[in-house]
């Protein structure tokens, strides 16, 4: 009867209310009468007018009130609210009528009376609908058995809103907090930490929620580590500011950020330093739609800038930050002018177009191609893009007065093996030479490199992601692979900073912490899914992890410095290199026949000048 009750249309399920509110109508009025005139009461005469009043003058209120879109198995504090409001209105409006018509036979008092029998009933029916919903839910079988580890106001919340989906039977709280450790919150048991392993075996849990938003990255790695040799899935809880708007819903548990595996707390940025180069400025992202650029432009967008300039050649990507960002001024009431612009780096008229119109103090160019196999495969796209698309955008910047250009780079860069990073680290040349030209121009460039960024377009752990989905296999290129990771706004904020620092032909290096071996991230991913790795000393295990070989132009490990002792900044995240560059006659000349050999589509011509402009670089053997 439940699941079909549930399955009623919308329509039905509010007919079915109404009639219920017309017989309680009627009924309070019968008691209204009966308590009213000592004695059971048949309604004579007149009477039978209240008895049409009453649910005559109910429904069209509650209608307004909105008592019928509401769902009984979530009714609270607000429902019981509005249902008071709308009776008492109902109240007003009935005694007025009896005052009014003084029918014979019909008390005025009756018109406080029935209103507050009504109340009552009307209160509990949606009482006791409620109640009977929510014990038909929780009587059926729960999908997992969960802890919650964190007995303060988020893992109470928590569990508030697990009385509600039945879809988890909590069987108690993990709480470092030694006063909590043997008491109960709300029926359920607060345990130590120590005691974890063994009541994930004694009592069969499936699933630990990690309900500690306000702890430090740090902490919450400690405690992932904690738990991770456990065979359950560790999920986490969203932002502690969705939990204090009240948003806390089981559909809100998610998979287990890793960045939390990288335990580095955020620095946060000098605002008055940002404020003072954005704030008011016509500021223009190249890449707008990319995981980088995007990101640019949503934190560039609190700075209140007077224009922000979205450049992109990918018409859905441009689309969707055009959208985002307009939704993010109407939320903030912010006076920013966003123009989407599409176009290619690579066209030379269309920049100066652009620039020459809404001519940018500031220039953030994150446009490149960056994935090393398909650029490996596509070489002179990638010359194209990312050397003669940074030189383009570089020159029309310059041209039109702008006072800052900022280059997004990469740790591909240094000592690279394969073309995508020797294009980046002669889009670095590039800005170094023209840096140079001090009589050319007014126009600050500076480069900020760092290395893989969580989540973005390309990354390992989307990747890593879907094919823990899909069962498996784990795919990772080579045993001993290691990476840099930062997350993608923590990146952003760093670029912004970095950029606002510069001085001129600057190479500006991120503190990435200690890189990490993609081995060992895929292992934490599997055990941190509540699966095991399926290898040899595990061959029941859950999932695989193949080593597929390093593809063309990849290295082992990736490095941020060309040469050595790099310089301190005001931030401490921020470093800056000093590194060698070629003079712009020698770099002019060489990309003249960079660009020849790239028109001709002579890949060995290609990485010949490379080979020569960008220090280390080693072609791979195709």
């Amino acid at each position: 009867m439940h699941a079909k009750i549930l399955a009623w249309h919308r329509t039905a399920k509010g007919l079915v209310v109404m009639a219920l509110d017309i017989v309680l109508s009627l009924v309070a009025t019968s008691l209204a009468f009966s308590l009213r005139l000592d004695s059971l009461h048949w309604p004579e005469g007149s009477q039978w007018w209240v008895y049409a009043l009453a649910p005559a003058l109910a429904l069209p209120v509650f209608i307004r009130f909105g008592l019928y879109r509401a769902i009984f198995r979530y009714t609270g504090q607000a429902a019981l609210a509005a249902t008071t409001k709308a009776v008492g209105v109902y109240g007003v409006l009935l005694f007025a009528v009896l005052l009014f018509v003084g029918w014979p036979g019909v008390p005025r008092s009756l018109g406080v009376l029935q209103p507050l029998l009504f109340l009552m009933l009307v209160g509990g029916s949606r009482a006791a609908a409620r109640f009977w919903l929510l014990n038909q839910e929780q009587q059926r079988q729960p999908s997992g058995r969960l802890l919650i580890y964190g007995a303060g106001t988020a893992g109470v919340q928590t569990a508030a809103a697990m009385g509600i989906s039945g879809q988890f039977k909590l069987l108690g709280f993990i709480d470092d907090d030694a006063h909590k450790v043997g008491r109960s919150v709300n029926g359920v048991q607060v345990y130590a930490q120590a005691e974890a392993a063994a009541l994930v075996e004694t009592m069969a849990v499936t699933d630990i929620l990690l309900a500690v938003p306000s702890a430090t990255r740090g902490r919450r790695k400690a405690i992932i580590e904690a738990l991770r040799a456990l065979p359950v899935h560790i999920r986490t809880l969203p932002a502690l500011g969705d939990l204090a708007s009240g948003r806390v819903t089981v559909q809100d548990f998610k998979d287990l950020d890793i960045e939390d595996l990288l335990g580095r707390d955020p620095v946060p940025p000098n605002t008055e330093l940002l404020a003072r180069k954005l704030a008011g400025k016509v500021v223009l992202v190249s890449g707008a739609g990319g995981s980088i650029g995007s990101e640019l432009c949503r934190q560039i967008l609190a700075e209140k800038p007077r224009q922000l300039l979205l450049l992109d050649h990918n018409e859905f990507g441009l689309y969707s930050i055009h959208q985002e960002l307009q939704a993010l001024c109407v939320a903030g009431n912010l006076a920013v002018e966003l123009h989407p612009l599409l176009g290619s780096v690579a066209q030379v008229r269309r920049l100066q177009e652009i620039c020459g119109a809404y001519r940018p103090n500031v220039v953030y160019h994150a446009a490149a191609y960056k994935h090393v196999p398909l650029v490996e495969s596509n070489p002179a796209e990638g010359v194209y893009n990312n050397v003669f698309g940074t030189l383009n955008m570089a020159l029309a910047a310059r041209d039109c007065g702008a006072s800052h250009f900022v280059l997004v780079s990469t740790d591909k860069a240094v000592r690279p093996t394969n073309v995508m990073g020797a294009t980046k680290r002669m889009a670095e040349l590039v800005l170094q030479s023209l840096a140079n030209q001090t009589s050319e121009g007014l126009t600050t460039f500076c480069m900020v490199r760092f290395g893989n960024v969580l989540g973005s377009s390309g990354s390992v752990v989307p990747l890593f992601r879907q094919q823990l989905a899909q069962g498996g296999p784990i795919t990772v290129t080579h045993a001993e692979v290691t990476r840099y990771f930062m997350t993608i706004p923590e990146a952003a904020q760093l670029v912004l900073q970095a950029g606002a620092m510069a001085t001129g032909g600057d190479v500006f290096v991120l503190d990435m912490g200690e890189p990490v071996k993609i081995l060992d991230l895929a292992q934490r991913m599997v055990e941190l899914s509540g699966l095991r790795v399926r290898n040899a000393e595990q061959p029941d295990g859950d999932i695989e992890i193949v080593v597929t070989g390093l593809r063309p132009g990849e290295k082992l490990y990736e490095e941020l410095l060309i040469g050595d002792n790099p310089t301190p900044t005001a931030h401490p995240r921020i470093m800056k290199a000093h590194e060698d560059c070629l003079s712009w006659d020698a770099l002019t000349a060489q990309l003249n026949t960079l660009k020849k050999a790239t028109a001709d589509g002579d890949v060995d011509a290609m990485k010949a000048v490379l080979t020569v402009c960008v220090q280390g670089y080693g072609p791979a053997v195709m």
